[in-house]
């Protein structure tokens, strides 16, 4: 679709480049995004990619129409070329450990998809992931690339609240749980890694564009790691 700029309040606007969800959209929007952040106008406060756009926040001193700068902008990168959307993302190897303790919902998912545990834990370590977008928390990733054998649909009742480093599925994609917060997604294991701390220089382990990868531990291997980052 051609593009759209859409209003976000008095001080944003929404590039919007698909309604739906498009992984070669989201390279596209990661990649307008970063072109957006190498040239950096000075107008622009916050520039964030989403699932099929790009989101501009301007500064509250700005002068003029959002919507019409949008669209300058969005003139001007789009006649150069775009950097390519993985060559700055980092590839974040994360240790998950898919025992039913830390997978409350491992035997519905087998249930819906016809699999056991252990072909569950196979097909969602063994996946070429990207980070679509943040959102919804800090440091909570939407992660695109789930096996489409692990295609099951939100809970019908969300959680009230998800552990933190829960790991768990819904339709394409898999999230990483930053902290205990409320969910709908179906919970098939645990990271011991803190995902999200406001403490460290870089509080989110992971980012749009990141490349992740997942690796099956046991209970012991859970521990010793949480141990070591003082979990």
């Amino acid at each position: 679709m051609k593009p759209r700029i859409l209003a976000l309040g008095d001080l944003g606007a929404y590039i919007e480049l698909s309604r739906t969800l498009d992984l070669k959209v989201n390279a596209r929007a990661q990649r307008l995004a970063r072109a957006l952040q190498a040239s950096r106008p000075p107008e622009l406060r916050d520039i964030v990619p989403a699932l099929g756009g790009v989101a501009l926040h301007f500064a509250p001193d700005f002068q003029g129409s959002v919507l019409a700068r949008a669209q300058e902008l969005l003139d001007a990168t789009g006649a150069r070329d775009l950097p390519d959307a993985e060559a700055n993302g980092r590839e974040v190897v994360v240790p998950v450990c898919y025992d039913e303790t830390f997978g409350p919902d491992l035997h519905e998912v087998c249930g819906r998809t016809g699999l056991d545990t252990t072909a569950v834990a196979r097909l969602h370590a063994q996946g070429d992931y990207r980070v679509l977008m943040m959102g919804f928390a800090p440091g909570h990733a939407y992660i695109g690339g789930l096996d489409e054998r692990l295609s099951v649909p939100r809970r019908a009742s969300p959680r009230a609240v998800v552990p933190a480093g829960s790991v768990a599925i819904a339709n394409q994609q898999t999230v990483i749980y930053p902290f205990a917060i409320s969910g709908g997604w179906s919970v098939i294991g645990r990271t011991p890694l803190a995902v999200f701390d406001a403490r460290r220089a870089e509080p989110s382990l992971l980012a749009a564009g990141d490349r992740v990868r997942f690796r099956a531990i046991d209970r012991d291997e859970f521990t010793r790691i949480a141990e070591a980052h003082g979990r």
